[in-house]
Formats: C-alpha cells, structure tokens, sequence
C-alpha cells in the first residue's frame, strides 16, 4: 500500500477545514458531505478532528492502518483518528504531558465508536509483553461489559495510566448521569436499556417464570410480606418519634419505580467499581495520563425533562471548556505572545452556565432550595421562583415570568420553562423536577432490601441498616451531579486537551444519507466554524523557542550542536523560509502553513540520517581504534618476552665466545704465536692497569686501544668497567641519598627547560624539614594536632585573593593531607586530603608562587584554591606530586604556563608587588 507523504496528496475536498476557500456555513457542509460521499469521514480544523458516523463499516480500521499512522507528523497522512490518539499518546510519552481526548457530540454521533478506536490504537501502538498484553486486554474488555447497558445514555470518563516508558499500568473509570428513570419510563419512540431485552431474548421458560411480580423476592432473597409492608407503608423519623403512613396509590407507584431505578444504579456502579478494581494500577510509581471522555451529546426531544436539563447543562460546561482552552486562549496566546492578527467574536456561554450553575440565583440551586424547603412544594412552585429570579435573564424564557415579552407566546405552555442553549433553545417540562431532583427511595425500602438473603443486594444497601440509622437527607440529584462535573471539568483543565466532534449525518442512522439540515445545526452548535476562523485569522502550529531550536538546531551549522541565546530566528533564516509563512512571538515561534511544517521535518529526518551514518563512522573508528590498542598491547607483551629470549641467545653467544676465545689462548700458549699474543696481552693489560680512568661514572676518558685486534675487546671491557665504576658509586649511597636523587631526577622530569626557577634548585639540597617541629616548644600544639609523619614543614606566604596581601603560614605535608597553620600560635586553619588536590599551577617565570587547586564540591574547597609564596617551591612541588601518586596512585597535574593564571590571580600578584614597593 502506498504510503502519502502529505495531508495534502489526492486530498478529496479539503482535509483541513483551515485551508478551505471560501470559508462559509454552507462551503463547510459541502466539503464535509463531498467527503463523506467518498468515505472520508474524518476532517481536521487544525489539530480537532470531525467524525462524522458512516453507519457501516470501512476498512481503515486495520493493522495495516494502525502502522502506516505509528510515529508519523499529525499532518502528513490523510485526516484520522488514528492520527490524534498518535499525537496525544507521543506527546504523553516522549513530552510527559498528560494528556485528555474530549469525544463530544449527539447521541448517535459514534462517540463511543470513537473511544473504543482510540483505545485500540493506543493499545497496539504501546509496549509488548505478557503483563502490558493482560492489562491492554483488561482495558479494552471493559468496554462490552458496560456497552450491554447502553453506554450512549450515561456519560463515561477514563483514566488510563502509563509508566514513563509508556506502557498501560491500569485505568479508572468514571460514570456521569446514569439514565435511571429509562428502567421505569421510556420516551416516545425509545425503549428500555438494551441489556433487559438481550437477556430477555435469550433466556429459558423457567428462567421467564421467575420473572413474574412474585419479578422479585425470591430473586433478590426478601420475605414477600416484608416487601408488600414496604411499597405499601411509609416511616417516618422524627428525634425519638416514628410515625407510620398509608401510601396511596401514586405514592406506592412512585415508591416503586423508586426501588427499581435504585437497584439500577447501585448495580450499575457496583459493576463500575468491580471494573476498577480489576483494571487499576498494580504499582505505586509516578504515572502518565490519558483520560478519554465520551460523554451524552446534547439532547433537543419533543418532551424535554429533568434529564435533559443537567444532560444540556454538561454540555454547556463541555462547551465552557472547549471555549476557555481553544478559542478564548487562542485569541489571548496571541495577544499575549504580541503576534498581530485578526480578532474573531465569539458566543462565551459562560453566562448560561451561570444561569444554571450558580450557587444563590443558579436553577440548581433554586431546584434545591426548593426540595429541602418546609411546607408543600410542586413543580408549580419552582416554576413560580424560576419566574421571580430568572425573569429578566436574557436566556431564560417563561409564560409565568415578569417580562412581558413572553405573555403572548403560545408556543411556550405556562407549565414549561425554556432556555436560550449555545445549541439553540430548548423548553423543559417542569413536571417530575422536584422528585426527580430529591430521587428519594424511602427508607422503608431500604431497610427491606438490607434484610435479603441476598448478599449482593444487601450491600447495594448500607443505609437499611438499623444500627446506622441516619436522619440526615441525602444530598439531591442535581447538587451531585454538578460536584461531579466541577469534579470533571477541573480533570480535564489539567490535562493537554485533544478533541473530537462527532457528527452523525442523519437520524434515521443509515449508511451513505447526509442530512444537511441536521448537520448545519451540530455544526452551529459545536461552534466549528468559529473555531476555523480562529485558525484562520493566525497560524496552524506554534511552539516555544527553546524546544523548536531543540528540535530542529541540527538543521543548521551555526546553531548545531550547541547554542546559547535565541537560536530560533538564526535557524529559520538559514533555512530561507519566507517571512510571511512565520512570525515570532515573545516566547514562540508561529508557523502560518503546515507545508512550512512539513519541510522542516522532511529537512530533520533527512539530518538526522546523516548523523545516524556520522555516529555509525565515529563508533566504527572507535572500534578499530580499540581493536588496534588491544594489538599494541599483545605486541608490547610479545615484545618484552622476545627480548628476554634474544638476551639469553646473545649471553649464550657470548659465553661460547669467551670459550673460544680461552680455548685460543691456551693454544697460543703451547705455541710460538701464542707466546707473541700473550705477551702482546700482558703489555696490553699492564698499560690498562695504569691508564685506567677514575671511579667517578661522568668520567669519559678511556685509553686509546694499542692493537687493532683487540678492538672488540677494548669496547667490551669500556662497557663492563663503566657499569662496574656506576654500580660501585650507587652502592655507597644510603636509602636517604637515594631518596634524595629520586627526588632530584623526579625535579628534572617535572620542572626541567619549563621553569626558569630550576636550575638554581639543582645544587640545593631537597631537606623536606625546614622548620624543627617537634623540638621547638612553640610548635607543641602543631605538633600534638598531626600524628602523622611530616615530609615537608616549611613557612610559606598565602596570598589573600581579596586584597593581595600576604600572611606566613606554616605548610605541612603529610602522607595523606594538605596542612596550613597560622606561624604564631600553631593553629591549623586548613586541612586538605591529598585525594582532594587535583592541579597545583605556576607560571615559567624566576618566581615562587604557586596555586594549589581544589576538587569542586569537595568541604575544603568551600574557601577557595589556595594561591601561596614559597623560597623552596621546586622541592615543594616535587614531594607533593610524588606523595599523591604513592597515596591516591593517581599522578597530580603540575602545569607551568604563563596563561594559567586568571584575572583575580594577576591583580593580586599586581597587589603583591605594589604592597613589596611601599614597604621598601
């Protein structure tokens, strides 16, 4: 299959509603319905996805599919859902930003479709292995299980968890709004939850028997007669007062469908629980988020109720959201980043969802308030309240209000009150919004159902329990349901918001039928086309600077691979991008057109292939570089024992030599020759005997040979008397004169030709103990403080780096630190280990200063390097560098250059010398 490189290759339409000209209502319809004829389903407005119900299945769903959208640019396939779950799980797993896909839109729209979708995707696209496999499997299995009760009727939120590598830990999930009083009523032309008629459909006679009124106490496990008592009477508690009344007829039926909607509920979420408790997280480290929230879209019936009103209300605060953290913020990043562009008005709901929601004159509060008051109360009565506060609210609509605009309105019935939705107007039935806002279920009920056999059952209801009697009323229906959408909407404002806004194309839910009617008006009230004018009006991608230069700094040379500073306008202008296709803000960089996008991640793919092939090269030098260095070693080992090889065959030679030449001798002497050459020999010796130079190894004099046949002998016997005289001279040192040459030749190795204060420590001898601690009673507190043995004690200057004044102080070293002691008293102001020491510094010059260098971080470099004076500073250095090697095996780094020193250094030797002149 051929893989598009760009959004917009063979496009059918236009697949960013951003680049669609002209931009009105009915080109946008038209471009969705021309898309729509051709089973492109999805359209993009900038990064928000449209999705508008096939009503069939198409075969873009597949694991062909799922890859060809992996790891690749939001903009550069044909528009997806896959496409959005790709970017918000990278950016959950590369970014650490938690991440929310917000699934709005009709019932019948395909939200649910679409949750289940983007969960598929995520799961195939994350990490493999038996326990992610378990848990992705828990994940998408929970969906059936909850689906079997028409998932469309109530509103469900997700919270998937991931690890850092972004790996499925588990999830939670969240229920809004179950449609409870569907098990009792259903509306015209609807029917009961699916889940009654699947088990229904497929259950046995027997089973259908147990189902008849008598649809209910062996089922659950309660006493017939405690059941009848209880739809039949009620009780009431009052301090220490029961009062027992007869229910009439409407109160029986109403106790009825009570009990019914409640043991819906309470299964409903006991089942919600039990899918929690199997599919959360088994582990306590930080996680990644992504919550998915498909939730009831907003609902238009020809008898609008309770339902509807709070079902509309959560749309409202949807929209609220989708307002504060797409448009409004939109318009105000670009206010705030200082970018010119073009402003667009939009309708801010925020005024009907006070309307509503607001905690003195709010309806909730209103319906509450009404519910909890003494006396008789009806859905006249809160009707006539709505009239008192609400009537000169521009949203609000009654027969019954003060405004007189309304009075004449046939088309509102004075039992109903209607309200102005940023989807258009809707009217509410206000019968059945006080009891439907209390849902009580009396507690007789509860009590009875407490007693059953059953255990499932008698949990559902802790509250029927007589040793926990609570008098206090339960919170009402409308007061929950609003926690939980601040609950919610609080969620999703800390979470990196992705959208999708389903649009199901017709009401009679059949393949290939677009309705433009019904899809204007989603369109109008999803507020899609405000939402393309803001696109429009700016630029299609943004980002902050810093992580922009991250991204794309290998695209230039200047800004590759370091930059300090704003590198952004350096790399796009070394790029050529034309002006008009960018602008920059105060803290990031805009991108009008995706092309624009699409180019310069076609130019860092293309870099980051270089510098794949780069680092390939610098790691296959560096294996041949190691390959060679472990071959150097062999040869250096090889070598050492082919040496000792040849010298055992030269001394073997030399010994077959002299043998020869013995046997030659003793020939010679037997013979008339041999008397010549031994006479010849004997002159030979005897002149050598006088000749012979003196003991002192630097003497080069050596007798001149008076033979010619004797030339290799007389080289011979000049090598083996100058390493006879050498070995001589070194026997008569003592272990403290060698230790002394040692230092010496060390001296020479270090300081030798580099400084010039040199070779006047040549002839002086290296004493170490300048300074008689241990017999000079001055010094008995110095000397009790070091148990260690002293190698060097010697008075130096240290050079305040502040002022350039110089204060005597008394340097040790010891086998393991650092000292410096104040002369007078002997205290010891600083102690430095020798591991601690990493660079002793000085200059080429005839000078005596020097600066001991510090391991950062370490407790003796809180104070700073040290910078000191010394007459003996040739010896210092050398017994320095030699201790640390013996003590730490690691060799101090003595550095001589006139460039070492730093500016604070040089003014205060400039201090030092100015002090010396006013002094003299």
């Amino acid at each position: 299959m051929e893989v598009k490189t760009s959004l917009l290759d063979d496009m059918i339409g236009v697949g960013d509603m951003v680049l669609l000209e002209p931009l009105d209502e009915d080109s946008f319809i038209n471009n969705l319905k021309k898309r729509f004829d051709h089973n492109e389903v999805y359209t993009y407005i900038g990064s928000v996805v449209i999705s508008i119900n096939p009503y069939s299945s198409l075969p873009i769903y597949t694991p062909e599919k799922v890859e060809e959208y992996r790891n690749r640019n939001f903009y550069e396939l044909s528009p997806h859902i896959f496409a959005l779950s790709d970017e918000a799980y990278r950016s959950l797993r590369d970014q650490d930003k938690d991440q929310c896909i917000l699934i709005t839109g009709e019932s019948g729209a395909g939200k649910t479709e679409a949750s289940k979708l983007v969960m598929s995707y995520v799961a195939a696209v994350c990490g493999k292995g038996a326990e992610v496999n378990q848990v992705k499997e828990q994940l998408l299995q929970s969906n059936p299980v909850l689906e079997g009760k028409n998932l469309t009727e109530y509103g469900k939120y997700m919270d998937i968890e991931f690890d850092f590598k972004g790996d499925p830990l588990g999830g939670v999930i969240s229920n809004y709004l179950l449609e409870k009083s569907r098990v009792v009523k259903q509306p015209r032309g609807e029917r009961n939850f699916h889940i009654f008629y699947q088990i229904l459909s497929g259950a046995s006679e027997e089973f259908l028997c147990k189902c008849c009124p008598c649809e209910i106490c062996e089922l659950t496990g309660i006493d017939q007669s405690v059941l009848e008592r209880a739809f039949s009477f009620r009780t009431v508690e009052a301090k220490q007062e029961k009062v027992s009344t007869t229910l009439n007829v409407a109160q029986a039926y109403y106790a009825r469908d009570a009990l019914a909607k409640n043991l819906y509920s309470r299964l409903f979420s006991w089942l919600v629980t039990r899918i929690n408790e199997s599919i959360k997280a088994q582990t306590k480290v930080r996680k990644k988020v992504m919550g998915v929230l498909d939730i009831y879209g907003f609902e238009i019936f020809e008898d609008n109720s309770f339902e509807q009103f709070i079902i509309n209300y959560c749309n409202e605060k949807l929209q609220q959201i989708f307002i504060e953290l797409t448009l409004k913020e939109e318009q105000e990043e670009y206010i705030r980043e200082g970018i010119e562009w073009t402003h667009i008005e939009y309708f801010n709901n925020a005024i009907i969802c006070d309307l509503i929601e607001n905690n003195q004159t709010g309806i909730l509060a209103m319906l509450d308030e009404e519910c909890l008051r003494p006396g008789t109360v009806t859905d006249d009565t809160f009707l006539e309240k709505l009239n008192q506060v609400c009537a000169t609210h521009q949203h609000f609509e009654s027969r019954m209000s003060k405004c007189s605009r309304f009075l004449n309105d046939t088309s509102l019935p004075h039992s109903c009150f209607r309200i102005q939705h940023y989807a258009g107007k809707v009217m509410y039935q206000v019968e059945g919004f006080v009891d439907k806002n209390n849902d009580l279920l009396y507690r007789d009920l509860s009590q009875a159902m407490w007693k059953a056999s059953h255990s499932l059952i008698k949990a559902l209801f802790p509250e029927g329990n007589p040793a926990k009697i609570n008098l206090k009323r339960p919170p009402t229906a409308g007061s929950q349901f609003k926690a939980s959408v601040a609950t919610l909407m609080k969620n999703l404002q800390t979470k990196n918001p992705n959208y999708i806004r389903c649009i199901k194309p017709n009401d009679k839910k059949a393949a290939q039928v677009f309705n433009e009617a019904l899809v204007c008006h989603q369109i109008r009230y999803l507020g899609l086309l405000e939402n393309v004018r803001v696109r429009r009006a700016g630029y299609a991608f943004r980002q902050p600077y810093e992580p922009c230069l991250e991204r794309y700094k290998m695209l230039c040379k200047q800004t590759w691979p370091h930059w300090k500073g704003d590198g952004v306008e350096v790399l796009f202008n070394e790029l050529r991008i034309p002006e008009e296709e960018f602008s920059f803000g105060r803290s990031k960089i805009f991108i009008r057109n995706p092309r624009t996008l699409f180019k310069l991640e076609d130019l860092r793919k293309q870099r980051l292939e270089d510098l794949a092939t780069l680092i390939g090269k610098i790691y296959r030098g560096w294996k041949c570089r190691t390959r060679f260095l472990l071959m150097k070693r062999c040869q250096i080992v090889i070598a050492s024992w082919y040496r000792r090889f040849a010298q055992q065959k030269r001394y073997e030679k030399i010994k077959s030599s002299a043998v020869t030449v013995q046997s030659y001798i003793r020939g010679w002497k037997v013979s008339f020759p041999s008397l010549w050459l031994s006479l010849c020999m004997q002159k030979y010796f005897l002149e050598m005997k006088n000749k012979m130079p003196s003991l002192s190894p630097i003497d080069k004099n050596w007798p001149a040979r008076p033979y010619l046949f004797l030339d290799s002998t007389h080289k011979e016997l000049k090598r083996i008397f100058h390493l006879w005289r050498c070995k001589k001279y070194r026997d008569q040192f003592t272990d403290q004169q060698k230790l002394i040459y040692e230092e010496k030749l060390e001296a020479s190795e270090l300081f030798k030709d580099k400084k010039a204060l040199y070779p006047a420590s040549v002839g002086q001898p290296f004493q170490g103990a300048y300074l008689e601690i241990s017999e000079n009673p001055k010094y008995k507190k110095l000397k009790d403080a070091v148990d260690e043995k002293i190698i060097i004690a010697e008075v130096v200057n240290k050079i305040n780096r502040a002022n350039g004044k110089a204060a005597s102080r008394i340097f040790l070293l010891t086998k393991n630190n650092v000292l410096l002691a104040d002369q007078k008293s002997g205290t010891i102001k600083s102690e430095v280990p020798l591991g601690d020491v990493t660079k002793v510094s000085m200059s080429s010059q005839n000078d005596g200063f020097f600066a001991v260098h510090l391991k950062e971080g370490s407790e003796a470099a809180s104070k700073g390097d040290f910078l000191l004076s010394s007459d003996h500073l040739i010896e210092m250095a050398t017994k320095l560098y030699r201790t640390t090697l013996s003590q730490t095996k690691q060799k101090l780094n003595i550095e001589i250059s006139d460039e070492y020193v730093s500016c604070s250094l040089k003014r205060t030797f400039t201090s030092v010398q100015h002090a010396k002149k006013s002094s003299i």
